[in-house]
């Protein structure tokens, strides 16, 4: 036995690598700040917990831990990372934590974390993560906690974490996030908390958010939110919201209205002179308004009034008038809050301007700056020039409504770290070559209202990182040929309303990164077959209220990744087979409606079924519409205003409507009888061969038959 004991001990011994330390009692090893480029093979087999930190592997190739199959912790934190190839973990079905923490990771590619069926915490914190591919987190059906903080995010697609059936934390923080896409966060059931901290989204993205049935937190401080909309956060279950040192500058009374079960607001460092009283927040016990500049007059009553009303515990003091200043609100009483003239608190944001910390010079006369949120504003000042002399370190830079005319070359020097810039509304009827040079931080460009009608080809020479570009309602004729090409990471394009005739070959040349493509309410007649070439990562194209008479079928070849597809109120009368079969794979999202449709072939949706989610048709022409029955994955069906004929023929329709418990709005145009009934109360299907036993049980299924076969169990009924 002590010859056998000593074997096995040698054995064991032999096996741990040369630079590691292995306890095999407790089956752990440690390889640690060693000079070790590939992850070691000797490693024993039976190892459940191997820590790797500080070493330089760069590539974790496919199978690198196949012969540790045991393992159920992974540290890999600070190994000069560069790659995740596909399949690197394959065969580590008991892993629960991993940790990939400060490495140079860029891309997570679909395969990449393949294998790890059983993972409960996944960090990726400090990476330079730009691009997470579709299916990357499909296989980590068990994870819990995912930590994207400190990467280099800017969007999050449409389903990007889909997978996550159980994921209970999503860390997002510091990251430079600007845009969410609607359904971002659409495949998160039982998410709990939230964290979308320090990054740089200018709006609450309430269309994402709404998909969030079961968020208690949400950590939304530290983003240059300006203002929150009625109803700007519709969270059912949302009872915490940290919306702290942003750019707050109001709030209207029904922000919160559709948020019922919020408990604490946090809204501290703000630049909010006050609050309205806030309607339909009735579970509020707590709100944080200090460091705001607060304005203790009269206009303050109603939220003060309301706090004791609703018992509200609040936090914050206030700034004005000088006999009030330093006074906290809960001390207040109503008469002490005067009407009449009264001196404003002395926000940042006012007029007097002091040099920056930071920063360089003063504001630009008759402008405001705000040093703690690096914003600056003349909005609707009268001004004919742009005005120059902003401070160095400006984020968000506000001209709105001002009589510009044109923006001359070198227009904003000084401002590199520029993120937002607003020009909307200022007759700018020219943007001159080198207008935007030295704009290297620029992302938000808004144009909206103006009056161009061409671009340069340099036009956007200076600001490489622009991704979000509003050009709508100008005069543009055509696309800006060849304006697109110094924009490689351009996103999202707003080019409605315009008077544009047509999209040809060459027009969005270099978009090749382009997401968003909004073209409603131009004159556009024809779509070039490569027109769209370019543009093979698009999401969304909008191209309602044109002069299209068909469906650019060829067009759409070049678009694998669509998934919504607008072609509403276009004069399109007649679909044929196949329209939208280029995009069948990846469509989700189809409008129809209003375009004076009277008839579809047969084989008009082939290919499109179960992927497609919403489907609207109402307000058309035609009295039959096809089989729809593979449509099994659709929540939303519109067929208002549509005049059916309800005989024999339409039955499978009414049945199929039965089937998914779909609400559709469908009326009977003929005939006489069932003009103007609902299809689903049409007396004339009961002289239907077959109408009998089998359509009364397909109407009135039993609980147990729905459970088990209707293919839309799952659906919410005020969804459809």
């Amino acid at each position: 036995l002590f010859l056998l004991t000593v074997a096995l001990g040698e054995t064991a011994a032999a096996r741990c690598p040369i630079p590691c330390v292995c306890d095999n009692l407790r089956a752990h090893v440690l390889c640690l700040n060693g000079s070790l480029t590939a992850v070691p093979t000797a490693i024993p087999q039976l190892t459940k917990r191997l820590d790797l930190r500080d070493n330089s592997f760069v590539v974790i190739p496919a199978g690198a831990f196949l012969s540790t199959p045991y393992l159920t912790h992974l540290d890999l934190q600070r190994c000069k990372v560069e790659k995740l190839e596909e399949g690197a973990f394959r065969g580590l079905g008991r892993l629960v934590y991993l940790n990939l923490a400060s490495n140079d990771i860029a891309i997570l590619y679909q395969e990449s974390l393949d294998g790890l069926s059983s993972l409960q915490q996944l960090i990726l914190e400090g990476n330079r993560i730009e691009e997470i591919q579709p299916g990357a987190f499909g296989h980590l059906g068990s994870l819990t906690v995912l930590d994207l903080r400190a990467n280099a995010l800017v969007y999050l697609p449409d389903m990007v974490f889909q997978g996550l059936a159980v994921l209970r934390w999503l860390r997002l923080s510091h990251n430079t996030l600007h845009v969410l896409g609607s359904e971002a966060f659409a495949a998160l059931p039982m998410l709990h908390r939230l964290s979308l901290d320090h990054n740089e989204l200018q709006a609450l993205p309430a269309e994402a958010l709404a998909r969030l049935d079961g968020v208690t937190r949400l950590d939304m401080g530290h983003n240059p939110i300006t203002c929150l909309a009625e109803e700007a956060l519709a969270m059912a279950s949302l009872k915490h919201l940290f919306l702290d040192h942003a750019a707050l500058q109001d709030v209207a009374a029904e922000a919160f209205a559709c948020s019922p079960r919020l408990r604490t607001l946090d809204l501290q460092a703000n630049q909010l002179q006050g609050l309205p009283a806030l309607a339909g927040a009735g579970a509020l016990v707590r709100v944080n308004l200090a460091s705001n500049p607060l304005l203790c007059s009269c206009l303050l009553r109603p939220f003060h009034h309301w706090l004791l009303r609703e018992r509200v515990q609040v936090e914050g003091t206030c700034a004005a008038p000088t006999a009030l200043r330093g006074r906290t609100l809960d001390s207040l009483r109503p008469p002490e809050m005067r009407c009449g003239h009264h001196e404003l608190p002395p926000t940042p944001a006012m007029p007097s301007e002091q040099p920056r910390a930071g920063g360089s010079g003063q504001c630009p006369r008759g402008c405001s700056c705000s040093p703690d949120f690096h914003h600056g504003s003349c909005e609707n000042k009268g001004l004919q020039e742009i005005p120059q002399g902003f401070p160095r370190d400006t984020h968000l830079l506000d001209l709105r409504r001002n009589a510009f005319g044109m923006v001359p070359p070198g227009a904003f020097p000084g401002l590199k770290e520029l993120v937002s810039l607003h020009l909307q509304s200022c007759s700018i009827r020219a943007l001159h070559p080198g207008a935007l040079r030295g704009l290297q931080s620029l992302v938000y460009l808004y144009l909206t209202d103006n009056r161009l009608s061409t671009l340069a080809a340099t036009a956007f020479e200076g600001a490489p990182q622009l991704a979000y570009l509003d050009l709508d309602h100008n005069a543009f004729t055509h696309l800006p040929t060849g304006a697109f090409r110094l924009l490689p990471n351009l996103i999202s394009l707003h080019l409605q309303h315009n008077t544009i005739g047509e999209l040809a070959e060459g027009d969005l040349a270099g978009a090749g990164g382009l997401r968003w493509l909004y073209l409603a309410g131009n004159a556009i007649k024809h779509i070039a077959p490569t027109a769209l070439a370019p543009t093979t990562m698009l999401e969304k194209l909008h191209l309602e209220g044109n002069q299209l008479a068909e469906v650019p079928t060829a067009a759409l070849q070049s678009l694998p990744a669509l998934s919504e597809l607008k072609l509403s109120q276009n004069p399109i009368k007649r679909m044929g087979d196949g329209v939208f079969l280029p995009v069948a794979s990846s469509l989700q999202h189809l409008y129809l409606d209003n375009m004076g449709l009277q008839w579809i072939s047969p084989g008009a949706f082939t290919g499109l079924g179960p992927k497609i989610r919403s489907l609207y048709l109402e307000g058309n022409k035609m009295s039959s519409i096809l089989n729809m029955s593979n449509f099994t994955g659709l929540e939303i069906l519109n067929l208002r205003d549509v005049p059916f004929h309800c005989d024999c023929q339409l039955l499978p329709l009414r049945r199929w409507i039965d089937k998914l418990n779909l609400r559709v709005g469908a009326t009977c145009g003929s005939p006489t009888e069932a003009r103007g009934l609902k299809v689903k109360l049409s007396p004339t299907f009961q002289t239907c061969p077959g109408w009998g036993d089998k359509t009364k049980a397909a109407s009135k299924p039993s609980k147990k038959k729905r459970s088990e076969k209707s293919p839309a169990r799952g659906f919410k009924k005020s969804r459809a």
